[in-house]
C-alpha cells in the first residue's frame, strides 16, 4: 500500500501562518515545476531536496495550489452518501502534453503524412492483434506474441485460457471500432464484457454485474487487499450515471476527451462492476471513448503494450488517486504518458516499415507480381521455415479469401512456392524449390 500524506484541510490557517504561498519565489522553481510535471505525490515529494523548508510543508502548498485549480465530478449511487466523488486538476504541464496528443492523434494532414507509405491496412491488423495480446497478459495471459499472431493470423481455436483471452480481446476491439460512433449503455456494456470474457468465465458470470460483495483487489503476493469496490447494491444506479456521464460532454461543463476516457478508464477499474474482466473492460472503454471522439490514431497504437512495461506505474496510478481523496489526476497523468510513448513506439515502426518498403523493390520488379505477394517472398527469404496458409493471408492482408487464394496459387504455379497437403481441404505453403533460382 502507498504511504498515507499528510493531512491537508482546505482553508487551514497553516497556509498563511507559514506564508506557504510564498514558497515557489523563496525555493528552487525547478522543484515545483518537477511537482506539477510529474504530478508527484506526497511518497515522492518527501524525499526532493528544499532550501529552508520541510517537506510536510512544501506538501500543504503543493495540495492548496492543486484544489485552487480542481474540478469535480460525480458518478451517483442509489444512496447520494455512496456516490463516487472524484477530483481532477488540468495544470499548465498537463495542457501541453493534451494539445500535443490533439495535434498529433486528430490531425487528418498528420495522418496521411505519418502513415502515407506503408500498407495502413496490414499495419491496422497488427495494431489489433498487439493490442489483444498485451490487455491480455496485463491480466496474466501467458504466451508469445508469435504464438498469438499465428492464432489470429491462421484463425486456429484458442488451445489454452491465455489464448482465449487474447482472441476475446482482438473481438472486442473489433467490435468497438465497427460501434465507434455508438453511445454506451448498461446492455454495450454486458456486450463488451462478454466479448472479453468469452469462454474463460463461469456461464454465470458472463455479462453481469456481480451479485456479491467478495470480490477485492489484493496484491497476488501478499494477499493484501488494495482496494474494495462499492457494493454490488449500487451497481445498477452506478453504472446508469457512469453511462450518461460517457455519452454526455456539454459545453457548459465541458471535459477533454482524452482527460475523460482516462477518467471513465479509472471509474472503470474502481467500481469493478463485474467479477473479472474489469480491467480488459476498462481499457476497452477508453479505446471506445478516444475513438468516438475523433482520435483516430487509437487504432494504430498498442497502449496496452506501453501499459504492460510500465504496469506498477499503472497500479500505482490507481493507488494515489484513492489514497489522495479521489484525486484522478494521478491517472490521467499516467494515462497521457502511454499514449505519448505508445505514439513514438508507432513512429519508430512507420521508419522501420519503410525501410522494409524499400526491401520490396526487387519483388515488386517482378512482371505480374503484386504487394501483397511481394511480401510474401519478403517473409519467404527472411525464414526458410516460413510457411503460409490461405486464411493468414486472407487475415493478414484483411482481403477476401477468393482474392488470398488467388495471390498464393499464383505464386505456386510461377514455382516460388510449394504447396504441402494437410488434409483434403487445408494446405500450407512453403519456400518453392526453384524459389532462389526464380529470384
Amino acid at each position: 500500500m502507498i504511504e498515507k500524506a499528510p493531512k491537508f484541510e482546505l482553508g487551514s490557517d497553516i497556509i498563511l501562518q507559514k506564508g506557504l504561498l510564498n514558497f515557489p519565489r523563496n525555493l528552487n522553481p525547478e522543484v515545483f515545476n518537477k511537482i506539477e510535471n510529474e504530478y508527484l505525490y506526497w511518497d515522492s515529494v518527501k524525499y526532493l531536496k528544499y532550501k529552508n523548508a520541510v517537506p510536510e510543508d512544501i506538501w500543504q502548498n503543493v495540495k492548496f495550489k492543486r484544489s485552487l485549480n480542481s474540478k469535480n465530478i460525480t458518478i451517483k449511487s442509489a444512496h447520494l452518501k455512496k456516490s463516487i466523488w472524484a477530483s481532477y486538476n488540468v495544470n499548465e504541464f498537463l495542457q501541453k502534453k493534451l494539445h500535443y496528443l490533439d495535434f498529433n492523434f486528430g490531425a487528418g494532414l498528420q495522418k496521411e503524412k505519418l502513415l502515407s507509405d506503408i500498407d495502413k491496412q496490414s499495419y491496422l491488423n497488427n495494431a489489433l492483434m498487439e493490442e489483444s495480446i498485451f490487455s491480455s497478459m496485463i491480466e496474466g495471459a501467458t504466451t508469445t506474441r508469435v504464438k498469438a499472431k499465428d492464432m489470429l493470423r491462421k484463425n486456429k481455436k484458442p488451445k489454452n485460457k491465455s489464448e482465449q483471452m487474447i482472441l476475446n480481446n482482438y473481438k472486442t476491439i473489433q467490435y468497438i471500432s465497427e460501434h465507434q460512433d455508438d453511445n454506451i449503455s448498461v446492455e454495450k456494456l454486458y456486450d463488451i464484457h462478454r466479448l472479453v470474457t468469452e469462454n474463460t468465465l463461469e456461464v454465470e458470470n458472463v455479462g453481469v454485474f456481480r451479485n456479491t460483495n467478495e470480490v477485492h483487489v489484493m496484491n497476488e503476493i501478499t494477499g493484501e487487499i488494495v482496494h474494495t469496490p462499492p457494493k454490488f447494491e449500487e451497481l445498477d444506479a452506478l453504472m446508469q450515471s457512469f453511462c450518461e456521464f460517457f455519452n454526455n460532454n456539454p459545453k457548459e461543463d465541458f471535459i477533454h476527451p482524452i482527460v475523460k476516457a482516462s477518467i471513465l478508464h479509472f471509474l472503470m477499474g474502481y467500481i469493478h462492476p463485474f467479477v473479472d474482466g474489469n480491467g480488459r473492460t476498462a481499457r476497452a472503454i477508453f479505446y471506445w471513448y478516444l475513438l468516438k471522439n475523433g482520435y483516430w490514431l487509437t487504432e494504430y497504437l498498442s497502449i496496452s503494450r506501453v501499459i504492460m512495461k510500465t504496469k506498477v506505474q499503472y497500479e500505482k496510478a490507481y493507488l494515489y488517486t484513492e489514497i489522495d481523496d479521489m484525486d484522478v489526476t494521478y491517472f490521467i497523468h499516467y494515462q497521457v504518458k502511454v499514449l505519448m510513448r505508445a505514439f513514438e513506439e508507432l513512429k519508430t515502426y512507420v521508419a522501420k516499415k519503410k525501410k522494409e518498403q524499400s526491401k520490396l523493390s526487387k519483388y515488386l520488379k517482378l512482371d505480374g507480381i503484386n504487394e501483397r505477394q511481394a511480401t510474401i517472398l519478403q517473409k519467404i527469404e527472411d525464414d526458410n521455415n516460413r510457411f503460409f496458409t490461405v486464411k493468414e493471408i486472407e487475415n493478414t492482408f484483411n482481403i477476401t479469401n477468393q482474392t488470398a487464394r488467388t495471390d498464393i496459387e499464383e505464386l505456386v504455379d510461377r514455382k516460388f512456392l510449394k504447396k504441402i497437403a494437410i488434409n483434403k481441404k487445408t494446405f500450407n505453403y512453403w519456400k518453392g524449390d526453384k524459389f532462389d533460382k526464380m529470384l
